[in-house]
């Protein structure tokens, strides 16, 4: 049975949009089912080139998934209002027991090296503990990690101008992370 990955972000840019798409295809090249899911269509941003928006997130994907990778811009160190949103409409499913048990990851981006990338992350994690998740970052597990310097998920610096394209440091970062959350969720299910 194969792994059902939901991604779930807020791209404003298009930076975090290009970050997910990178997620989706990884995990799909490991057989993943994935549902690749953004918040706020109306005024967000896709990878450049891309005309395809992906649908607005809902309960059903949530309680579908068993790996969830939340992705959102640094917002003066915490997540997007957008994605906050969506999370805080998940009340009833969590007072039923249905989001917890899941493997969750994050990813960011933000103008600036300190832009409160990890701070983002680990705001986002309170609310999975509350969930009952299973954080699972990807730490110092990889080679790619040391280079990236991000235990905690996966950040991409954009620069003031919002120019930095994705890189092959962040895709090596993004590749692994998705791989490790499969591969424990695989083993929890086993």
């Amino acid at each position: 049975m194969a792994t059902k990955v939901a991604i779930i972000y807020y791209s404003m840019t298009g930076t975090i949009d290009t970050m997910a798409r990178r997620l989706a295809a990884t995990a799909e090249e490991q057989g993943a089912e994935v549902r690749l899911l953004a918040v706020g269509r109306e005024d967000a941003a896709g990878a450049e080139g891309s005309t395809d928006r992906p649908q607005e997130p809902t309960a059903d994907d949530m309680e579908w998934a068993d790996v969830v990778l939340f992705g959102s811009p640094s917002r003066y160190g915490n997540v997007a209002g957008r994605l906050k949103v969506f999370i805080d409409s998940l009340g009833g499913l969590w007072a039923k027991g249905l989001l917890a048990n899941k493997v969750y990851a994050g990813f960011t981006a933000s103008q600036t090296l300190h832009g409160g990338q990890e701070a983002v992350l680990l705001s986002l994690y309170t609310t999975i503990h509350h969930f009952g998740g299973i954080v699972v970052t990807p730490g110092y597990t990889d080679g790619s990690k040391f280079v990236d310097g991000n235990p905690y998920g996966v950040g991409h610096v954009t620069g003031g101008g919002n120019d930095a394209p994705v890189d092959d440091v962040t895709n090596g970062a993004l590749d692994h992370m998705v791989t490790r959350a499969i591969s424990v969720s695989r083993k929890l299910t086993a």
